[in-house]
């Protein structure tokens, strides 16, 4: 089997060597051998970056990481979180959809001021509730210890 060098790994996921190295005491990656000074990879390795990468947008911690693609090969999928996840990101998605809506109004707006226009002055008043109601859920959200 052809290893892969720490070169052609960084070339190949697009992370820095440096995030390769830190990933790799963190446990998330190991290294199998080494060419001279240069730490060599399976292929394989290429997967489980993707699949860090992926998890790491998704709003995933390292350590959440570490827990699920465990500390061997075998992943450990945690699908209700994933579901929780995911339907968080489609309120992100549809709230950044509104917010854009708003930009685009304000942007082409008619109205002499914008503190003449009634859409305008509506927004303000949608959005001011809305950020209330969202401060006032994290003051109710448990707070890691």
């Amino acid at each position: 089997m052809k290893f892969l060098d720490i070169g052609e790994v960084a070339s190949a996921s697009g992370l820095p060597a440096s995030t390769l190295r830190y990933y790799e005491e963190q446990g998330l990656i190991a290294s199998v051998a080494r060419h001279g000074l240069r730490r060599q990879y399976e292929p394989d390795v290429l997967k489980r970056l993707a699949l860090i990468n992926m998890a790491r947008t998704a709003g995933f911690l390292l350590s959440d990481v570490a827990d699920i693609l465990g500390r061997n090969s075998e992943l450990a999928i945690p699908r209700d979180e994933l579901r929780t996840r995911a339907d968080a990101l489609d309120k992100k998605a549809q709230e950044i959809k509104a917010l854009a809506g708003i930009m685009r109004h304000v942007a082409e707006c008619s109205a002499p001021s914008h503190l003449q226009c009634p859409t305008f002055q509506k927004l303000l008043r949608v959005g001011t509730k809305y950020q209330s109601r969202i401060r006032k859920q994290k003051r109710k959200e448990p707070r890691a210890a």
